[in-house]
């Protein structure tokens, strides 16, 4: 069953690997090789994590891609499941 409300995954990246390692969004985006506003995007939560993103912060730091873009995949689907009844598709009946 689908949590309803998954955290995004930038959140988590920030909480469980970025601050426990005190490290500078500065830093860390110099780490990562990625520029200091497309990680400040994301540990904010105003991006998506890309599979590109995954991967450097899974080389760099250890969490494995797979596990952090199912995270977006989960994120990303509670958010679709909370606009649902705005999306009007009627079901398609073959004649």
């Amino acid at each position: 069953m689908p949590m309803k409300n998954p955290p995004h995954p930038g959140g988590l990246i920030r909480r469980e690997i970025i601050e426990p390692l005190a490290l500078s969004v500065s830093a860390a985006s110099a780490i990562l090789g990625v520029s200091r506003q497309a990680l400040s995007l994301l540990l904010n939560e105003r991006t998506d994590l890309s599979s590109e993103m995954a991967l450097r912060i899974e080389k760099a730091f250890g969490p494995k891609m797979e596990h952090m873009m199912r995270m977006q995949l989960a994120f990303d689907m509670a958010k679709q499941r909370g606009v649902e009844a705005s999306i009007r598709v009627k079901r398609y009946e073959p004649a």
